[in-house]
């Protein structure tokens, strides 16, 4: 299968390099395909339920700030910064958006292999694995026994 252009899906810990990495050897045999990397922020309102009675913009700008900066490092050398996108939403769904409104055919994102009671609180990659119309590769991350900097 060619793939033509490929969306890397970051948590922008130690192991989303692990996972650029796999997409950027993927686009290599695929006749360099095309690579975007995103990174989602859930909105601070989601996270406190807005109860909070204060105005969250400048901590979201600051949030947001932070993390276009730690994508940039991680995309570096391989992604220029046109294809680097920071979006605040919840992260499946907005993978699933920037998939459909432009052309990925091929998602790749970070899996740490959950079981139990941590699969039941679900993952990203389920989310992002169960709603995508193209296809998608989870990269297993974060050793056996390791801990993660999630």
């Amino acid at each position: 299968m060619s793939y033509h252009h490929i969306l890397v899906a970051v948590d922008l810990t130690k192991d989303s390099h692990k996972v650029l990495e796999r997409a950027v050897s993927i686009s290599a045999r695929n006749e360099d395909a095309k690579i975007s990397i995103m990174h989602t922020l859930e909105p601070l309102g989601f996270a406190y339920g807005g109860d909070i009675p204060m105005d969250l913009t400048s901590i979201q700008d600051q949030l947001d700030d932070h993390a276009k900066k730690r994508l940039a490092e991680i995309a570096s050398p391989h992604i220029s910064a046109e294809d680097q996108h920071v979006v605040v939403g919840m992260p499946d769904t907005e993978i699933h958006r920037f998939a459909d409104e432009n052309d990925v055919d091929l998602i790749v994102v970070g899996s740490h292999g959950r079981h139990g009671f941590a699969l039941l609180l679900g993952s990203t990659s389920t989310g992002v694995l169960h709603g995508a119309e193209c296809d998608v590769l989870a990269v297993r991350v974060g050793k056996k026994g390791e801990k993660s900097d999630e």
